[in-house]
């Protein structure tokens, strides 16, 4: 038998994430895959500035965005690829210090975290190893894993599991949970492909409104493509990725230039795990929940999913707190997954379904809703809605506007010298305060002035009649008072 205090199960992008998190905050972490090589062929492809932030906690932001490229924005084109809106993003950092939405190469945002992970002390990452079984006590649990190359059996004894092994999850079984469907499944041909020559595509995701055939596309990065096509019933991957169907699909480019890397069925599915957490086992990512593609947000739930377990599962495990802060887990991420799952279907509703009717009612919409403020910064921005739950107190004026929202993150002056903010606030709880017209950090014991050149922060706080807003680990604003 072989002990770790934690054990993460899947060594994609959200189980990686989850053991740098943990491993910052102390713990030893023992990530477990089934698979014995990473996968190396595309899958998520955007990320947006909130989900950075993550990514900034976890130490890996800075490399991730040497390896994506900011998103532009998002055009709505009709059946013959006539522009019927776009909402541009603005180039540069965002509300949340980093753009608003990048694209990216999966396999090259799981190379950044392998490294990282692999070189972070207490974290080990052992491949090839299929979990079988699970079971509990009151001081932990004990996983039975097999080694897939020698077929021989093991035992694992851990004080917590993270079930982080994707849309097919065996931890999920294993807890006696399932995925509960809230809307119907949509299949989709999936096509990556590599161009040595630049293709001519905007640089942004393009979305076709057609019914008769919705569709995605979008420049990835450096020589990678992707575009996605609802396949109809009775259509086949293999007869639309013929020649003839192929060059009709892609046209005006011509697909005998393409190195097709990837053409596969996808069904797109929206699904809730009716339970997320067994005593000390607890899922996140896929493993809990299945969103769309049309708000780009798979990927993105998953990483909110451990950043916020990350901490209080380290706060229960290191005796700060007891068994029942991991409650608050589900009873905060599940409403907010299921509010980005219905924005999800909704647009894709909106975008792509009813008949030739629906598309003259769509064009009309579109060419008055483009024009006006708030849905153009829907469209732009990168902010989800605000987070609920137990341990959000939204009394008052103040906590109403911005309990259970991300504090933003420009770049401050500590000492003359420029920090990001997540960088002052530290790991821990900390508070924004406005003392005698200036702004103070409190974290760690300790006050730490900040100049905030733009004035970002105290429009924010004001905006929220607010002049103390106290953050949470995660970003997220647990109370905000005058």
């Amino acid at each position: 038998m072989s002990d770790a205090p934690v054990v993460v199960v899947g060594a994609g992008p959200v189980g990686l994430t989850a053991a740098l998190l943990l491993a910052r905050r102390g713990l030893d972490v023992l990530v477990l895959e089934r698979h014995r090589t990473p996968y190396r062929l595309p899958r998520a492809v955007h990320l947006d500035g909130e989900v950075f932030r993550v990514l900034q906690a976890a130490g890996v932001a800075d490399e991730v965005a040497r390896i994506s490229r900011p998103m532009p924005g998002l055009r709505l084109l009709d059946g013959a690829h006539r522009v019927l809106a776009e909402f541009v993003r603005r180039p540069g950092a965002g509300r949340n210090g980093w753009p608003e939405g990048v694209l990216l190469h999966q396999p090259d945002l799981e190379d950044v975290l392998a490294a990282a992970a692999t070189s972070t002390p207490g974290v080990r990452i052992e491949r090839g190893m299929q979990v079988q079984g699970l079971t509990q006590d009151d001081d932990g649990v004990t996983l039975t894993v097999l080694d897939r190359d020698g077929g021989r059996e093991r035992s694992v004894r851990t004080r917590a599991v993270l079930g982080c092994d994707g849309a097919s999850s065996t931890v999920r079984g294993l807890i006696g949970s399932s995925l509960h469907d809230l809307g119907p499944a949509d299949r989709w041909l999936v096509l990556d492909v590599r161009s040595t020559q630049p293709l001519p595509v905007w640089g942004g995701v393009n979305q076709v409104c057609d019914p008769r055939r919705a569709a995605t596309s979008m420049h990835v990065t450096g020589e990678r493509y992707r575009w996605e096509f609802r396949m109809a019933a009775g259509e086949s991957v293999d007869g639309l990725a013929a020649p003839e169907s192929l060059a009709a699909l892609l046209e005006p480019i011509d697909p005998a230039g393409l190195e097709v890397v990837r053409r596969a069925e996808y069904t797109f599915r929206a699904a809730v795990a009716d339970r997320w957490r067994r005593e000390r086992v607890v899922l996140a990512g896929d493993a809990a929940h299945l969103t769309p593609p049309f708000i780009g947000q798979g990927l993105g739930l998953g990483l909110r999913d451990v950043h916020q377990l990350a901490w209080k599962l380290a706060a229960v495990l290191t005796g700060h707190a007891d068994d029942g802060l991991l409650d608050t887990y589900q009873a905060e991420r599940e409403p907010h997954a299921r509010a980005l799952l219905r924005v999800a279907l909704l647009l894709g509703g909106l975008m792509t379904g009813g008949g030739r009717a629906a598309a003259v009612v769509r064009r009309g919409v579109l060419a008055v809703a483009r024009r006006i403020p708030a849905v153009a910064g829907l469209a732009t921005a990168s902010r989800t809605p605000a987070l609920r739950g137990p341990l959000i107190e939204r009394q008052g004026r103040a906590g109403r506007r911005l309990a259970g929202t991300l504090v933003p993150q420009p770049e401050v002056l500590v000492g003359g010298r420029r920090r990001r903010l997540d960088d002052v606030l530290g790991d821990g709880t900390a508070e924004l305060r406005v003392v005698d017209g200036g702004l103070v950090v409190v974290a760690g014991g300790r006050q730490t002035p900040i100049e905030d050149p733009g004035g970002t922060l105290l429009r924010w706080l004001r905006s929220g009649r607010a002049s103390v807003a106290e953050v949470r680990p995660d970003r997220v604003v647990r109370a905000a008072s005058h």
